[in-house]
């Protein structure tokens, strides 16, 4: 076999080297072409064809199909509608998921078995397999129909389908268990509606499934499904809801009365606002039946009094009888040859004329009807507002308009509201709640002083600390004037003093100089020579200097002295 395959290859080497390049062209172009037909004819043979559909029985009702289109094509699925009727989309899992949403929002028409399209018929295989295989389908259909749902997790699904019976009350019934694991985030084990379209899947898919056989329980094993105890549940929460509605309105009412309120008096006055509403939260459906007059003549427009006419009924029908009787009177007898029963008195009276008359009027009236049937949603039954209100409080001050304060403790004087304010304010809340006498609402304003004992003694308490503050600010600022009179008076001391200094001084170098110029010019007259050395005549030359400056500049002087005296 490997020496076929070797000499195999050996011609078609020899064939290619033989071959012109046109021709390796064609052949690689021939190769391309039969490579690119296989992948087509793949790819559209692997394309669906036909598409799947929804419920295999055609739907002949238009509405109930035109809104099973519109359910699907919210969902984004392209539809299409069969010439028989059927629904159709594009895959089966679509198909799947379109199936459990219809089902779960009642849109199937009734009759329906959406599970038609799952019958297999076979011809080798027994009946009993036949019903093993039906039930193992609709168990694995029922499942992947739950669990298609978009807040389904894992669900496990059991049903049991018993034996046929001879007698029908003997027949045991279908029965179903549900194990859901739902979506992170998912509320379907909370929602009552979405349990319930889960039920309501199983009893279409398991024919003779009934509700009571049906149980949805979630992991923990809780039972989902117990729509007969969720009613006091729902009771609660429905309960629960209309508290919330009503102390929503109480807080609307108490903001707005509060809120007129305290820019009229302050808040500071205005604490106790209470709001009581009563509401009838039932939903109700009233039939009320009135009979009422016509109205023949309506209110002329503008008139200054009612012209209207109007009349309590009207003649629908009326029926007259008019009888009049002239003749001999009639007594009847008996049967030929028998003699009647008539009274010997009314025998002889027989014969006596008379006339009759009798008349008699029908008359059918007809009334004004009004029938009216409302449905009555939660409404106010009863509105109770109660405020208190407190007065004025004013500081009594004496005639230099300081507070007075007796034993640490400052009078103030109580105003109350008067009677015309508490009207008026009454009249005020009642505008602003709608009031309704005929409903018993009720609302009350009173003035009752509030209890300021704390807020009155710390006032007292800070007007005694802002007294003290100012007592020792004013010790403070007189002390600091003292001081300051005192460091003028020291600083006045303390030049006059060194000013003395400097005149002393003065005064002691002039009586030195003095001394010098008369000890020389008496050395002068006296002819004796005097000498001098250099350092004490720059010395001389130096104190003279210095008192020459100590003249003309005395200050510049002393600051010199008094740096020297800090060096030193």
């Amino acid at each position: 076999m490997g020496e076929w395959f070797r000499k195999v290859l050996g011609q078609i080497k020899n064939l290619w080297g033989t071959w012109s390049l046109l021709q390796k062209l064609i052949l690689l172009g021939i190769c391309v072409a039969v490579i690119a037909g296989v992948v087509v004819l793949f790819s559209v043979s692997a394309s669906p064809t036909m598409m799947v559909p929804v419920i295999d029985t055609p739907i002949t009702d238009l509405d109930m199909r035109d809104r099973m289109v519109t359910r699907i094509n919210t969902e984004g699925v392209r539809t299409n509608i069969s010439p028989a009727g059927v629904v159709m989309v594009g895959d089966e899992e679509t198909a799947r998921r379109m199936r459990a949403i219809l089902i779960r929002e009642d849109l199937v028409p009734n009759g329906t078995d959406p599970w038609a399209i799952f019958d297999v018929t076979r011809w080798t295989i027994t009946d009993m397999e036949r019903n093993v295989n039906l039930q193992r389908a609709i168990t694995q259909m029922v499942t992947e129909h739950v669990k298609s749902l978009n807040e389904v997790d894992d669900v496990n699904v059991t049903i049991a389908f018993p034996k046929d019976a001879l007698f029908v009350s003997e027949q045991s019934p279908v029965s179903a268990s549900v194990i859901i694991t739902p979506r992170p985030g998912s509320d379907i084990t909370e929602n009552p509606k979405k349990i319930e379209g889960i039920q309501k899947l199983l009893k279409f898919a398991i024919t003779g499934l009934k509700d009571e056989n049906i149980v949805i329980t979630d992991r923990s094993g809780m039972v989902l499904n117990n729509f007969a105890g969720m009613v006091d549940s729902e009771r609660l929460k429905s309960i629960e809801q209309g508290n919330k509605i009503i102390q929503q309105l109480e807080a609307q009412y108490r903001a707005k009365v509060l809120t007129a309120l305290q820019q009229t008096f302050t808040a500071d006055r205005v604490r106790d606002l209470n709001i009581k509403i009563d509401m009838d939260l039932s939903k109700k459906v009233v039939n009320t039946e009135e009979f009422l007059p016509f109205t023949i003549r309506p209110r002329t427009p503008g008139s200054s009094y009612d012209d209207s006419e109007i009349a309590e009924s009207v003649v629908r029908s009326q029926t007259s009888t008019k009888t009049t009787y002239t003749g001999t009177g009639y007594t009847p007898e008996g049967p030929a040859g028998v003699e009647g029963q008539t009274t010997p008195a009314y025998r002889d009276m027989s014969n006596i004329y008379g006339t009759v008359t009798e008349e008699s009027v029908v008359t059918n009236n007809e009334i004004n009807k009004s029938i009216t049937q409302e449905e009555k949603s939660p409404s106010i039954d009863r509105i109770t507002v109660s405020v208190n209100i407190d007065g004025t409080w004013v500081v009594k001050k004496d005639e230099k308009g300081n507070p007075i304060i007796n034993n640490g403790v400052t009078d103030r004087e109580y105003t109350p509201i008067s009677a015309e304010d508490l009207r008026s304010t009454q009249s005020l809340i009642q505008n602003a709640i709608g009031y309704n006498a005929s409903r018993g609402d009720s609302v009350t304003v009173t003035n009752i002083g509030f209890d300021r004992t704390q807020e009155f003694a710390k006032a007292d308490a800070s007007l005694g600390e802002q007294q003290r503050f100012r007592l020792i600010l004013l010790l403070v600022i007189g002390s600091l004037v003292f001081l300051l009179l005192v460091f003028i008076a020291f600083k006045a001391i303390s030049r006059e003093i060194e000013r003395r200094k400097r005149l002393a001084e003065d005064e002691r170098a002039q009586r030195e100089a003095a001394i010098r110029e008369s000890a020389i010019m008496q050395a002068e007259e006296e002819g004796a020579s005097v000498s001098m050395s250099v350092e004490e005549r720059t010395r001389m030359e130096l104190q003279e200097s210095i008192a020459n400056m100590s003249k003309d500049h005395p200050e510049d002087v002393a600051q010199l002295i008094r740096t020297w005296l800090l060096e030193e």
